[in-house]
């Protein structure tokens, strides 16, 4: 069987840089054998966390919509792709909404020491982070980068590389730039390789 990647995209754009950079990832994981899952988190219908605190008790969210069947792959999975442009110095609303959802992973993890992910997923998952910022400032990545440690290491899936694009409104176009898609799809591809 295939390894197993959720690629997420973090943008609304479906088809700006941030989801062209992501395409061209998920194309080399693929060429490297696996399989990918590509979610587009702002289409995603879900609720906030409110913390209600169900899933410290249960290793279930009390919202019951289109993120819940994602949290069984996000157990399973052998790799993660993360790609989101850079909002307010940060992660995107509902990027960063769906990452706090992931209090189910951090219960079962912190607060009732039963993680959810299998013993032997826990040291071979890895992650690659895709992020463009149109502003060309030495801090731009600075809360993305805080946001998505914590969020990796709540479900157990390390960063293990990344590619972090600066200075996108002098550079608007992706396309222009085929050496930068060039090393989304290596990147990709050395993700696949090896999970």
């Amino acid at each position: 069987m295939s390894s197993q990647i959720i690629a997420l995209l973090g943008s609304p754009v479906t088809n700006g840089n941030t989801a062209k950079l992501l395409d061209n990832a998920i194309r080399g994981a693929e060429d490297a054998g696996c399989t990918v899952t590509k979610v587009i988190v702002p289409q995603l219908k879900f609720s906030p966390c409110e913390e209600i605190y169900n899933c410290l008790i249960e290793e279930s969210c009390f919202f019951q919509d289109e993120l819940t069947p994602l949290y069984r792959q996000f157990r399973t999975m052998d790799g993660l792709i993360i790609a989101t442009p850079i909002m307010t110095m940060g992660v995107p609303g509902a990027l960063k909404s769906f990452m706090d959802r992931f209090q189910v992973f951090f219960n079962a993890k912190y607060q009732r020491k039963v993680p959810l992910v299998p013993k032997e997923k826990r040291h071979t998952r890895k992650t690659l982070l895709l992020s463009i910022s149109g502003l060309n400032l030495p801090d731009n990545f600075v809360g993305l980068k805080m946001s998505v440690d914590a969020f990796l290491d709540i479900i157990d899936s390390p960063l293990s590389d990344e590619l972090l694009i600066r200075d996108m409104d002098t550079k608007r176009d992706l396309t222009r730039y085929p050496e930068l898609l060039d090393e989304a799809y290596k990147k990709g591809l050395a993700l696949g390789t090896a999970v």
